[in-house]
């Protein structure tokens, strides 16, 4: 009963002289079983390390490579397939090998490389880089660069690609060409500022009158663009005009169009000198004129010029136009060589 006793007590982890003997056989059971599952698991990785397929095994670096390299595949596919086909040529009407023509992606019209490469350098010595258009017509698929540079020289694509850039450029509100001859640099403007830099030539220029840069004084404008500006002005909106006044100033502006109502006047009131120009007006008088400005001496009705030792000879004269008509007035000064002559006839 005592030896039960203590035995129990020992299973009970109680204090009992057995303790030890039963803690280090239940250590080595323990230890044992681990390692037989060890034992178990790496078998098991081994086995289907073995029957792993190798081509589900992911050997790139990323999906996005893996999606490019599909796509590469793809087109390289493609590609055989139709350099083995026969196409008809549209142009010269002539069946040839895929290999020898080429496809627009958009449309997918097919024409033989020739008839293409004749097509493209016409419209490129043209200028016409925009219009290497498909010549199926109303189509608008285009050629890409690459096709480009595939059939035409290298002379030629150097130009396509110059004159793309610039019709590019051109289409740009923030871009400006260096208004120097031997440069034509593009350059990027500053927003709201008027000067601009080349960084090939570092000239400083107005972008406005593409001359040098003329800090807060507004621009130089020439008499005949005045004139320009002048009917710019009386059409434009409201923002237009200030544009304009920002751009040439007020005062330019306002002189422009006095300057404008001036000669309108003039042309209705006056008549110029036919020896030096000057606007001369007739209030009252006889109908022999002065220069104030050359002191030509000229008949007011055919503007002729009078001889300065016997002037009024020229209405004394009975060949003359104008005989007898020193006195005369006329209502209509802007067409009475009209109206007086065909009276003559």
């Amino acid at each position: 009963m005592q030896f039960l006793k203590e035995e129990t007590l020992g299973y009970l982890n109680i204090s009992s002289p057995y303790e030890p003997k039963i803690y280090e056989q239940g250590k080595k059971e323990n230890q044992s079983n681990k390692e037989e599952v060890c034992c178990t698991v790496a078998g098991a990785a081994a086995a289907e390390e073995e029957f792993i397929d190798a081509r589900a095994v992911q050997d790139v670096e990323s999906l996005s490579s893996l999606i490019r390299e599909i796509l590469d595949f793809d087109q390289t596919q493609r590609e055989k397939c139709f350099n083995s086909k026969m196409y008809l040529c549209n142009i010269c009407f002539s069946e040839k090998l895929g290999s020898e023509c080429m496809h627009f992606m958009d449309c997918r019209h097919v024409y033989c490389k020739a008839c293409l490469k004749d097509y493209f350098e016409i419209q490129i010595r043209d200028g016409q880089v925009h219009c290497l258009n498909c010549p199926e017509p109303k189509c608008s698929s285009v050629a890409t660069p690459g096709q480009v540079k595939e059939l035409v020289g290298e002379q030629l694509f150097a130009r396509y690609d110059r004159l793309l850039l610039q019709s590019s450029l051109d289409l740009m509100a923030d871009v400006v060409n260096c208004p120097r001859p031997c440069c034509q640099t593009p350059v990027m403007q500053e927003p709201c500022c008027s000067m601009a830099i080349c960084s090939r030539c570092s000239y400083a220029f107005c972008i406005l009158c593409k001359k040098t840069y003329h800090g807060v004084s507004p621009c130089k404008i020439t008499a005949e663009k005045l004139i320009d500006l002048e009917i710019e002005y009386l059409q434009a909106d409201e923002a237009t005009r200030k544009f304009l006044d920002q751009r040439y100033g007020k005062r330019v502006i306002q002189k422009a169009l006095e300057e404008r109502g001036s000669r309108a006047w003039l042309e209705k009131n006056s008549k110029s000198c036919p020896s030096c120009g000057t606007p001369i007006q007739k209030l009252d008088g006889c109908n022999k004129m002065t220069c104030t400005g050359c002191m030509q001496h000229f008949c007011w009705i055919c503007m002729g010029s009078l001889s300065k030792a016997n002037p009024y000879g020229h209405f004394n004269d009975p060949s003359s136009p104008c005989f007898d008509r020193l006195f005369q007035v006329l209502q209509n000064d802007a067409g009475f060589q009209d109206e007086d002559f065909q009276d003559e006839d």
